[in-house]
């Protein structure tokens, strides 16, 4: 007996690409930086080609984890700035949310923001230098509509949203990965620190009168 799809189920097509790509998570988490098509087919069971019909290529592999996660971060990060409490905790929140995450998945976190640094090997790590950037951009755009839609910066309001949005996206990732790398302090600390050298105008800005709050 033939069976129907239901509207909103995935296709045969999706699920397979989503289990693709949950194998591909599982060699990033155990590689890192190097994970290879390679070991991604053999985790998959299945051969490179195959792979490569799937995601085109080692770019497209590439950017469909970056949406993976991006898309995940920024939900955690829109549910942080949106929750009921008062500015400064709702700040104090977003970047925990960042840096919880990078925290916890590490190997996650490199893969995307750092290329392999082993050059000798028979396939080098994904070329991550060209893809960083725009995942960068995409989080700084993002916060900027957060933030445009929430506060009141007054004339040049969108420009000046855009402005912190990116600000505070590479101040975070800056900061992250160093303290990734360092642990130089408790995760609360940078949190307590960071906040405060964003506090400033953002303390006595007002909520936009036609937006949510903030």
């Amino acid at each position: 007996m033939e069976t129907t799809q239901q509207p909103g189920e995935p296709g045969a097509g999706e699920r397979r690409r989503r289990e693709l790509l949950e194998a591909a998570d599982r060699v990033v988490l155990r590689d890192g930086p190097k994970a290879s098509m390679n070991a991604i087919a053999a985790e998959a069971g299945i051969t490179k080609p195959i792979l490569y019909r799937h995601f085109g290529d080692k770019a497209g592999l590439y950017q469909a984890l970056a949406v993976r996660h991006t898309d995940a971060l920024l939900d955690s990060l829109r549910a942080a700035l949106d929750a009921p409490a008062e500015r400064r905790r709702r700040v104090e929140s977003t970047l925990d949310t960042y840096l919880a995450a990078i925290e916890a998945r590490p190997q996650v976190y490199r893969f995307l923001m750092h290329p392999a640094e082993d050059s000798q090997s028979t396939e080098r790590g994904f070329d991550v230098g060209l893809h960083s950037a725009p995942l960068l951009r995409r989080l700084g755009e993002e916060l900027a509509k957060v933030i445009g839609e929430r506060v009141d910066l007054g004339p040049g309001g969108e420009r000046l949203a855009r402005v912190w949005g990116h600000g505070i996206v590479g101040m975070m990732h800056a900061a992250g990965d160093w303290w990734l790398g360092e642990r130089p302090c408790d995760r609360a600390d940078l949190v307590t620190g960071l906040t405060d050298l964003l506090w400033g105008r953002l303390a006595t800005a007002g909520n936009r009168e036609d937006g949510p709050g903030f």
